[in-house]
């Protein structure tokens, strides 16, 4: 399988559904409640519902984990890991901040990441054995050397409320001990700012795998570093994600596990 080809097809593809959520309006009555602070209105839906459509076309015999569970399908080798709509309730709202997230899993390796914000027509990508790319302009991550020198992002829990307190510790340690805190209202946007160096890195806890699959495997791609709470790999269904440079690595990890014991 030619992954660049496959990558330059997808990014064709999250273009025309950006397109089309562009192009949307939502009233009140438009929007659904799938549990607290979790929304969705016929846009998540029509948008994955066209992603699945046309990626089933590129590799037919894949399966879809997909935030609105458009297909239930589980591919053998690959499976496609989607968000239609990253940031619904800054959609919503009419917050301009809010993207498409496509990643592709072989067996058990990420292997493809696109992620297209909407608003500022940007389009990060990358495939396996690549660089990173934002609007075919290589990119990568921060060489910033410290914590103390670094602009951090993170998403404000919104549920599993029982860690909020070793959250916000850590929060005003970070805020404390750092150039500052942003938070966006999209994971995915989040990850791409810090593949392309935006932001020095990123942490937040009770995510899914359509909200850092893409995310995560650019910011690889763009020379940077993504474990979970314990250093380790369980970044993808673990629910809790640190991305970064190398350089603060070691130090953010630490902070990390002094809160979240």
């Amino acid at each position: 399988m030619n992954l660049e080809n496959l990558c330059k097809q997808v990014n064709i593809l999250a273009k025309e559904v950006g397109a089309y959520i562009k192009s949307q309006k939502i009233v009140v009555a438009d929007v659904e409640t799938k549990s607290k602070n979790s929304l969705v209105t016929f846009v998540d839906k029509t948008a994955e519902a066209k992603l699945v459509a046309q990626l089933s076309e590129l590799i037919p015999e894949a399966g879809f984990i997909a935030e609105e569970g458009t297909s239930d399908k589980i591919g053998e080798v690959y499976n496609w890991i989607i968000d239609p709509l990253d940031g619904t309730t800054n959609f919503i709202h009419g917050v301009p901040c809010y993207c498409i997230s496509i990643g592709l899993k072989r067996n058990n390796e990420l292997v493809l990441g696109v992620i297209y914000e909407i608003n500022l027509d940007e389009l990060f990508y990358a495939w396996e054995g690549s660089k990173a790319y934002l609007n075919g302009k290589e990119i990568s991550v921060t060489s910033t050397p410290t914590l103390e020198d670094s602009l951090i992002a993170t998403g404000f829990p919104y549920y599993e409320y029982e860690k909020q307190d070793e959250y916000m510790n850590l929060f005003k340690d970070l805020m404390r001990n750092s150039r500052g805190l942003r938070r966006l209202g999209s994971a995915a946007v989040d990850l791409a700012y810090v593949a392309c160096g935006r932001f020095d890195a990123f942490y937040e806890y009770s995510l899914h795998p359509w909200d850092v699959a893409a995310g995560a495997f650019i910011v690889q791609q763009a020379g940077g570093k993504v474990c979970d709470f314990k250093g380790e790999n369980d970044y993808l269904f673990g629910k809790e994600i640190i991305t970064c440079n190398p350089h603060i690595q070691q130090e953010l990890l630490a902070k990390v596990k002094l809160h979240f014991k």
